[in-house]
């Protein structure tokens, strides 16, 4: 158990970001089922609307160090077919 000020409210700022984190990456990994199943269908159209929304929150995850730079940056890249189609 914690035994400081400090190491108590670490606790509570830790458990803050994690969900806040966690909220963030699993609407990342929404956005991208949603890329890919645009892709699928062939609607060029929704396929470029889902990228652009995606490669936004891409952009703000990476920002903010929620996901690493490169991944983001993998990640955009698959997608810029979609946009710029």
């Amino acid at each position: 158990m914690a035994n400081t000020k400090s190491a108590i409210k670490n606790i509570r700022k830790t458990a803050t970001q994690t969900v806040r984190n966690t909220r963030i990456k699993t609407r990342l990994k929404t956005l991208n089922k949603k890329v890919t199943e645009a892709a699928e269908s062939g609607d060029k159209e929704a396929a470029k609307a889902a990228a652009v929304a995606f490669v936004s929150a891409l952009d703000k995850a990476a920002k903010t160090k929620i996901i690493h730079q490169n991944a983001a940056r993998r990640l955009k890249s698959g997608c810029a077919k979609y946009i710029f189609a």
